[in-house]
């Protein structure tokens, strides 16, 4: 895909995010790509843009490239979601699930994408529907911040030109790792009613509840004790944190089903946040579903994508010591033969031709 027009997010509290930034403007430069910086905010004073309002201020670029680590790449993915484009992840943070780019790659994998030669990996994103629009208490922002800088506005309404009061209003959001729902007081739960197909399922008393992508379950998901998923499943994980129940697994669903959450009349106020941004507050008697957008984010590779290495390196386990004291295994189970008609339809990434 010709890269028609260029954005940038960049952690400019790095200095080689800085010094990448300006390979890239030297690029863009150089093949008469217009380009522009997006989501950039020095001053904590002033307000962010919507992802539409900066799409719009950027031009609506074709391809974002982010460069820092996986917070800054969820920053690009946000701003995408507005423009359909695709989005680059430049590393220079700690090894990351989402950034694939190391910065001596830069140019040549901005060559990759305008000749058409670069991967595209597709992945699933989540949106909203809600019984209201999602606003901040004021101030309420300020003490959840955390030094972050400023918070995101609360998102808008999808236009739609039916009345649905029933289903909710449809909110202009999109998260790549999760949307969580959590208490706003230390000293009150959030008391949540979960519903599937329709139906309850549980009233939760929590911390927290996490509905995550198959991308975000190496996040928030997993550090409450939630399943690792391949980021090429179409579905969600819901996850609950510190729940005052005998219940508190995990539950992985199907890429076309929806979860419903209604806050319950005497739980505390709950924050609502997508991708760790804080989005929203809900009241008791508030509800909110969660279900897979239409808009799956398209990430560029450069080389092809190895998931499970980077699970593996994260937390050395091909190294764990129980494991080796009873022999070192092989290295890799690629057989080298072509693969029997009945393998056809697998993903079989180290065979000529399978993808």
């Amino acid at each position: 895909m010709p890269i028609h027009r260029l954005g940038l997010v960049v952690h400019h509290g790095r200095a080689e995010a800085r010094a990448v930034a300006r390979s890239v403007w030297e690029w863009a430069s150089a093949h008469g790509v217009p380009a522009a910086e997006m989501d950039v905010w020095f001053d904590s004073r002033r307000p962010r843009r919507s992802s539409v309002d900066e799409a719009a201020a950027a031009g609506h670029p074709d391809l974002i490239v982010t460069i820092g680590g996986d917070g800054t790449f969820l920053r690009g993915v946000r701003l995408a979601a507005a423009s359909d484009a695709a989005v680059l992840g430049v590393n220079v943070g700690r090894l990351g699930f989402l950034t694939s780019v190391v910065p001596a790659e830069v140019d040549p994998a901005l060559d990759a994408v305008h000749a058409g030669r670069a991967e595209v990996e597709t992945r699933t994103t989540l949106t909203l529907r809600a019984s209201r629009a999602f606003d901040l208490p004021a101030g309420v922002d300020t003490w959840l911040r955390y030094g972050r800088g400023p918070a995101l506005p609360p998102p808008r309404p999808r236009e739609t030109g039916v009345e649905e009061v029933g289903w909710g209003v449809p909110l202009r959001v999109v998260a790549m790792n999760d949307v969580v729902f959590e208490k706003l007081a230390r000293d009150r739960q959030a008391s949540i009613g979960v519903y599937l197909e329709g139906n309850l399922f549980a009233s939760y008393s929590a911390d927290a509840l996490i509905v995550a992508t198959p991308t975000g379950s190496t996040a928030y998901s997993f550090a409450a004790g939630g399943p690792v998923l391949s980021p090429r499943l179409n579905g969600m994980v819901f996850t609950p944190v510190a729940p005052h129940m005998a219940f508190d697994r995990s539950l992985v669903l199907a890429g076309d089903e929806v979860v419903a959450v209604r806050v319950l009349e005497r739980s505390g106020q709950v924050a609502v946040s997508v991708d760790g941004q804080l989005r929203g507050v809900l009241d008791p008697g508030d509800w909110v579903a969660v279900y897979p957008a239409p808009w799956r984010a398209r990430l560029v590779r450069l080389h092809p994508s190895d998931f499970y290495a980077r699970l593996k390196s994260r937390f050395g386990l091909a190294d764990a010591p129980a494991a080796l004291a009873d022999g070192r295994p092989p290295l890799t189970y690629r057989p080298d033969s072509p693969p029997p008609t009945d393998l056809d339809d697998l993903h079989l990434p180290w065979v000529h031709g399978h993808r």
